[in-house]
């Protein structure tokens, strides 16, 4: 079984990555399982742009096929921010203390505190697959949501206890792990591009790129 290498170190991506990625036919595998540690600057303008950029660092760091996703939460009365920030959002601060998903969360209600009700946002989501040779697919998700006031749920991360869904009246962090995949944003992407991963897992032959998917 060939290994796919999940690019990232956050424990909350790994463990919906992991589920995801169970019936794709890949052995799937962490920085941490296979001792290489690599730094990537997300330097690119869009999703696409930072994930393909995180697939390929991982993929030629290690030589293996790796994945990456590039994610950020939208919101409406912010007119999109944090959007390709979410990750680096935050108040200014004289501290080197490195900002918590608290931190980012509380802040993001500081500036969506005058606003009115409901705070519209959403998800969005770009996976990238590279192998050490070049970038295979891409392919995006979206989940539509809104912003509430109060955190709520013990599950998920960064901004997961205050993003309400309000077709299942539940926040993500409220959800447990099967239906969070088959609702989010990243579940989506990965759907997308999981045909493609089975096919690849079957060939010995070099695998043809496929055309990004969109939703």
């Amino acid at each position: 079984m060939p290994k796919l290498l999940i690019a990232t170190g956050n424990p909350g991506k790994q463990r919906e990555l992991r589920a995801l990625l169970a019936s794709s036919g890949w052995e799937i595998v962490t920085p941490e399982q296979v001792g290489v540690h690599w730094q990537v600057e997300e330097t690119g303008r869009t999703y696409a742009e930072n994930a393909a950029l995180k697939a390929l660092a991982a993929a030629r760091a290690t030589g293996l096929w790796a994945l990456a996703d590039d994610t950020g939460l939208e919101v409406d009365a912010l007119n999109g921010a944090p959007g390709l920030y979410s990750a680096r959002f935050g108040p200014p601060r004289a501290d080197v203390r490195p900002l918590t998903d608290a931190d980012r969360r509380r802040y993001l209600l500081q500036l969506l505190a005058e606003h009115p009700r409901p705070w519209r946002a959403r998800f969005r989501s770009v996976v990238a697959v590279a192998a050490p040779d070049g970038l295979r697919w891409l392919a995006d998700g979206l989940c539509e949501g809104e912003i509430i006031p109060e955190e709520r749920g013990a599950h998920g991360f960064g901004y997961d206890p205050i993003f309400l869904l309000p077709t299942l009246g539940k926040t993500m962090a409220e959800l447990d792990l099967e239906t969070k995949n088959r609702w989010s944003h990243r579940g989506q992407a990965v759907a997308r591009l999981l045909p493609a991963l089975r096919a690849a897992a079957r060939s010995d032959e070099e695998v043809t790129p496929w055309p990004a998917a969109h939703g």
